[in-house]
């Protein structure tokens, strides 16, 4: 037969006591929050101020031949030709 518990002593399992916290105990001095919020990527404006205007697209080049001023898109390449659209004249311009 097995040995009966003193009348002081409780049966059974011990709990344990658990630490339950969200905080840290010490906060780190290099760690620091930054508040982002939204969407923007225009970090210093504000909805008053205008947006800044980009330089025009197109360019203007003077014909060699006829010497009437072509407003063409500005060119993604290096070379590039022009044709001059004054129907008498019809130069095409070849720019390197």
């Amino acid at each position: 037969m097995a040995a009966k518990t003193p009348p002081g002593k409780k049966k059974g399992k011990r709990k344990r006591k658990m630490r339950l916290s969200l905080k840290q105990s010490k906060l780190r001095s290099e760690d620091k929050y930054s508040d982002s919020l939204g969407w923007s990527t225009d970090v210093g404006r504000t909805l008053t101020d205008e947006p800044v205007k980009k330089g025009p697209d197109t360019i203007k080049v003077q014909c060699d031949m006829c010497g009437s001023m072509l407003k063409i898109p500005k060119p993604k390449r290096s070379k590039y030709s022009v044709t001059c659209s004054y129907p008498e004249c019809g130069h095409i311009m070849n720019f390197d």
